[in-house]
């Protein structure tokens, strides 16, 4: 296996980079945060950006959780990767991952400076320090179970090869809870509050009620009643309803809405 390694210190955009300089030195593997990634797939671990502490945070990049290493080193030696990028803060961090998960030491180093300006790091650093923003490189998609009740943010890279082709790599921008922005809680009642909003919007609908909120380690699972005006197609109404809940509520609070079980109850005459 041919280890290459991406280094930069915290917060000059590693991550950012990683698919576009994967891309260019051919490397479909990449270990980033704690998570082995293979294009836009996760294939094992969990990521350091989950955690509630940077030291934590650290640990799990580490691989010092000894289910977590084991996870990954046999994910490894299952997909059997001719090539692997590692990223890391400092060449010792990257060494410390190759031997934590049994892997040769890289024989390749990159260094950020080598991809980005000054400009483009201090933007990044900016980001970070200030916005408390991170940068995961696989689609939303592939995190959004695992990051409900974070800040949330689809990017979007277009890419010049040199064959002149245009490529698209999509990445995940979150705000972890040890960040200096903190943590915040959301209550039932603004939940509530907000599907019911948002499902006065759909014509046909008339309001609904006696609405739950169920909390699971994903995200959550609203439960609730509605009543429907009579002329109605209440199939189609009501699954634009759930859409349109479904859709506000993720993007006003960040939580990942896993479920909306509807009854409706009531046919309102006007």
């Amino acid at each position: 296996m041919q280890v290459t390694s991406l280094v930069g210190t915290s917060g000059t955009g590693k991550s950012y980079r990683a698919l576009v300089v994967a891309k260019d030195s051919i490397i479909d593997y990449i270990i980033d945060d704690g998570l082995l990634i293979k294009g836009n797939k996760i294939l094992a671990g969990a990521s350091a950006k989950k955690e509630h502490t940077k030291i934590a945070a650290v640990r799990r990049a580490l691989f010092m959780d000894p289910k977590h290493r084991e996870e990954v080193s046999e994910a490894i030696k299952l997909h059997k990767p001719d090539k692997i990028l590692i990223l890391g803060t400092s060449d010792e961090m990257v060494d410390k991952i190759s031997q934590a998960l049994g892997i040769a030491s890289a024989e390749t180093r990159l260094y950020i400076e080598d991809f980005a300006s000054k400009e483009e790091i201090e933007l990044a650093r900016r980001q970070r320090f200030i916005e408390g923003k991170h940068v995961i490189p696989v689609p939303t998609l592939e995190v959004k179970k695992d990051f409900s009740g974070y800040f949330l943010d689809t990017l979007k890279i277009f890419t010049k090869r040199r064959d002149n082709s245009i490529t698209i790599d999509e990445k995940t921008v979150v705000r972890p809870t040890y960040s200096y922005m903190g943590r915040y809680t959301i209550y039932g009642r603004a939940i509530i509050q907000i599907a019911r909003t948002a499902a006065e919007k759909v014509d046909g609908i008339h309001r609904i009620y006696n609405t739950e909120v169920a909390i699971h380690p994903h995200g959550i699972v609203i439960n609730t009643d509605a009543a429907v005006l009579y002329g109605a197609i209440i199939g189609e109404r009501v699954a634009v309803m759930k859409s349109i809940v479904k859709s506000e509520i993720e993007h006003m609070t960040s939580l990942n809405v896993l479920a909306i079980n509807v009854t409706v109850k009531n046919l309102i005459i006007e």
